[in-house]
């Protein structure tokens, strides 16, 4: 059978490509025969998805009509969307023959891809996506500021969610995605996502020289403020230093930067460092070498995959309850939750004094992710 996978990028942007980059050879080792297709050759300054020798169709380099013809003329039995940019592009794979959407995100449920209303406070938008969206989509802060780009988004994501439910079938990662496309007509299978299968298990004796690590795309909804703004407490509650480590990078983290140098003046007892973006091997290092992940997001992840790349090396998480998180994280068996109604510092300073306060339960937590890791392998993901 021939199956070619679908991406908007060939580039390492987030989760998703890294869920390309393994699903690749796990398909290929099944006897599939694999084809990769992509739009666009973006971020320039991130590395490449590696796909070995499997053919490539590029939108970004012979453009639309020509990727496509060669991809019809390759005769795929399957097409395994994961995302497509251009609406047109994604209506035109899927006329070209059965086609099997991965929902990693809000396409096609949200105009703003956010899911979350920024004003009066910032919560998750429990809304069905339609006209009424165009009306709450300002004085709700549900995105940015431009009434041309909004109603441009909101076409788009109109002809997503269309194209959406013509698809052969859909799966997704979380209970909390097949309900969010079940609300809008589309039934999805949830199936467990797949974590890196290489052997990293690690020495669990291994000296800890960090003790919170946030890791992931550095802006406002991912709540990194709010961690920051934890971090006295934190120190307090547990009363010793405390060292703080970011990777990632984004709009806001000159911010978060800014923030963070202030907190280490205040208090130089919380180091706060930022390593930048990471790629794969390099986040590893610093997640074995940590205590904690902490997901201070505020928008409602779809599922948060870092926290299973966390747990395969035995870190913990602390998280407030959005999304898909508590899909992964149980609250006293992996990690701690904190509310997020409505998500607050000292909440979430709370949840992380929980997960580090007393080491015989940080032990038993720790042991939960590596549990809880295992239920999510490739071999589970691709039977």
């Amino acid at each position: 059978m021939r199956v070619a996978l679908a991406s908007w990028t060939i580039r390492h942007a987030g989760g998703i490509e890294s869920y390309l980059e393994q699903i690749i050879p796990a398909m290929r080792a099944t006897g599939l025969d694999v084809a990769f297709f992509h739009e666009v050759d973006q971020p320039s300054d991130r590395a490449r998805i590696d796909i070995g020798d499997v053919p490539l169709f590029s939108v970004a380099s012979n453009g639309a009509d020509a990727a496509l013809t060669a991809l019809r003329a390759w005769k795929p039995d399957v097409l395994y969307m994961h995302g497509l940019s251009d609406t047109r592009t994604f209506q035109r794979l899927t006329a070209l023959g059965p086609s099997v959407s991965f929902i990693h995100t809000y396409s096609g449920t949200c105009i703003s891809g956010s899911k979350t209303h920024t004003r009066p406070n910032v919560i998750p938008c429990s809304k069905r996506f339609g006209a009424m969206c165009l009306v709450h989509y300002f004085p709700r802060g549900c995105g940015g500021r431009n009434p041309v780009t909004m109603w441009e988004l909101y076409r788009k994501e109109q002809q997503q969610l269309a194209t959406l439910q013509r698809q052969s079938a859909v799966v997704t990662h979380s209970a909390h995605m097949q309900r969010e496309l079940a609300a809008h007509g589309v039934a999805a299978d949830v199936i467990p996502f797949a974590i890196h299968s290489r052997d990293t298990s690690g020495d669990p004796n291994a000296t800890k020289s960090c003790d919170i690590i946030f890791a992931g795309r550095m802006d406002y909804v991912k709540g990194g403020l709010l961690l920051l703004d934890a971090a006295q407490q934190i120190r307090r509650e547990l009363n010793r230093s405390l060292r703080v480590v970011f990777a990632g990078d984004g709009p806001d983290r000159r911010l978060w930067e800014s923030r963070g140098a202030t907190i280490s003046k205040e208090d130089p007892e919380v180091a706060v460092e930022f390593a930048g973006w990471c790629d794969e091997a390099r986040l590893g290092m610093l997640m074995g070498g940590t205590r904690l992940l902490v997901v201070p997001s505020v928008w409602p992840e779809p599922f948060g995959s870092v926290g299973m790349a966390a747990a395969r090396l035995g870190v913990p998480a602390a998280a407030f309850a959005v999304g898909g998180i508590p899909q992964w994280l149980h609250d006293g068996v992996n990690g701690h939750l904190a509310s997020a109604s409505p998500p607050t510092a000292a909440g979430l300073a709370g949840a992380v004094v929980k997960c580090l306060q007393d080491p015989q339960h940080y032990e038993e937590l720790s042991r939960g992710a590596r549990q809880m890791a295992a239920h999510f392998t490739m071999e589970r993901h691709l039977p």
